[in-house]
């Protein structure tokens, strides 16, 4: 027999239940978050001081399950011998992020000290050079919203689409009302991600007013993120364990790996958990942290995701046990560890994710990964390529993921990306590896050596 997992059941069983303050704001509700960032103030806040609001992007039905539950979810960590279940507390809201009555307030609030994002790369809505398009439309739309705000509304007549536009607002009302200021932490794979987005907000809020651009500038503190544990998407059968092993009937579960890590660099204005008491790492440079797990998790990941299917592959660990994709990896990561620290430990680092990708339990899934190609790659394979042949080496590593996704855009394989329309355009081109770079970075297009490698590595026919 089970229990529906609710903050009065959890009580009644004995443990404390009761709901923390919101004190951070999470944008991008989904399983990544509830495995990483929740996990990790769950595990440190002892006394039930920081509750994390979260809100969806364009769809409620993350948040559905969850009220449900009162925020509360099961963690199951799955190891090579065995599942453990715990239950997740530090969630105390979660929501539809475009109701009009919550995201922003709860952003505006006083209380609120950080925010956090889990928006996927594509979410910043970042052009190929890592800026924001203040003419993209759903950008100048909710421009148009927080300018409504600034001029004196009490509230703009629809929420912002995009999760910076929902920040930008939210900071207009909370300048107006005089809340002091936070920390904004992107949780998502690109490169500095802290000073990405603080560039983009304060472009964003010089369209807006000087008020606002002042308040960003002065107040915010911007934080730069590396975060790592693997998340495969939840599957009928994880409810099913959950309730075998907890007793808890629970809707929303997330599975994850034993491994995590989360490594932060800037200031926060009004305080933080202390997550260093759970692993968590604060440093002044971040820069090589987030190097390592770009190119050697993330690149070799975005490799698997369009190899692997060619050869008949559907997850990670069925990919990396194929002597001729774990070659291509090893390739791929000889590159990388050439341009890293000797004193991150790199070999230990490729040790332990062989170990990780493994793990016949952890069904992460090919297609999952594979996701938005057309702006990962440019920060997990790319730099790798330009490094090496600015070397004076060919780069056939980074070329052969680079081609891998070439060769799947050609056959009209790849999982959805925001640009699908024109990467096949660019696949039906005549010069098909040329256009298919460009979009990646324009200059390696038009570098003979890079192009060589590139096609030389594909698969497929490649004319031109």
């Amino acid at each position: 027999m089970t229990t529906a997992l609710t903050r009065s059941a959890l009580a009644a069983s004995g443990i404390a239940a009761d709901p923390a303050p919101e004190r951070i704001v999470h944008l991008g509700l989904g399983a990544f978050h509830r495995a990483h960032q929740a996990w990790y103030t769950d595990a440190v806040d002892a006394e039930r001081a920081w509750g994390i609001a979260a809100f969806t992007g364009r769809s409620p039905d993350a948040a559905l399950p969850l009220a449900a539950q009162d925020g509360l979810y099961s963690l199951v960590v799955r190891a090579a011998g065995g599942d453990s279940v715990s239950v997740i507390r530090s969630l105390v809201r979660a929501a539809d992020g475009s109701a009009a009555d919550q995201v922003l307030p709860a952003i505006a609030a006083p209380d609120t000290a950080i925010i956090t994002l889990t928006v996927t790369e594509a979410g910043y809505r970042f052009g190929g050079d890592g800026t924001i398009d203040l003419s993209d439309a759903v950008i100048a739309a909710d421009l148009e919203l927080a300018r409504e705000v600034a001029g004196g509304a009490r509230a703009p007549r629809s929420v912002p689409v995009s999760a910076l536009g929902r920040i930008l607002v939210g900071l207009e009302l909370r300048r107006r009302a005089g809340a002091p200021g936070l920390a904004i932490v992107p949780c998502d794979n690109m490169p500095s991600n802290g000073e990405l987005v603080r560039q983009a907000l304060l472009d964003m809020a010089v369209a807006v007013s000087d008020d606002l651009t002042r308040y960003i500038a002065d107040g915010v503190g911007f934080v730069s993120t590396s975060v790592d544990r693997i998340t495969p998407a939840t599957r009928d059968a994880d409810i099913a364990t959950v309730a075998e092993l907890s007793g808890w009937r629970d809707l929303a579960p997330v599975v994850t790996e034993p491994f995590s890590d989360w490594v932060l660099s800037g200031a926060f204005p009004s305080g933080r958990p202390a997550w260093e008491q759970t692993g968590a790492r604060i440093v002044d440079d971040i820069r090589p942290f987030e190097r390592r797990k770009l190119w050697l998790l993330n690149g070799a990941h975005s490799l698997l995701a369009y190899a692997g299917p060619a050869r008949g592959h559907e997850t990670v660990h069925e990919a990396i046990a194929d002597a001729e994709c774990r070659a291509s990896v090893e390739r791929f990561w000889d590159e990388a560890e050439a341009h890293l620290p000797a004193d991150l430990d790199v070999p230990a680092y490729r040790a332990a994710l062989l170990e990780r990708f493994e793990n016949p339990r952890i069904e992460h899934r090919l297609a999952q990964i594979g996701r938005d190609g057309s702006t990962k790659l440019r920060v997990r394979a790319v730099p790798v390529l330009r490094a090496e042949l600015a070397a004076g080496r060919s780069g056939e590593g980074a070329a052969g993921a680079i081609a891998a996704w070439m060769d799947a855009a050609t056959r009209g394989a790849l999982p959805p990306d925001p640009a699908e329309a024109e990467v096949a355009a660019a696949a039906a081109e005549r010069e098909s590896s040329r256009a298919l770079l460009a979009m990646l970075d324009p200059e390696l297009a038009d570098d003979a050596a890079a192009l060589a490698v590139v096609e030389a590595s594909r698969r497929a026919p490649v004319t031109g």
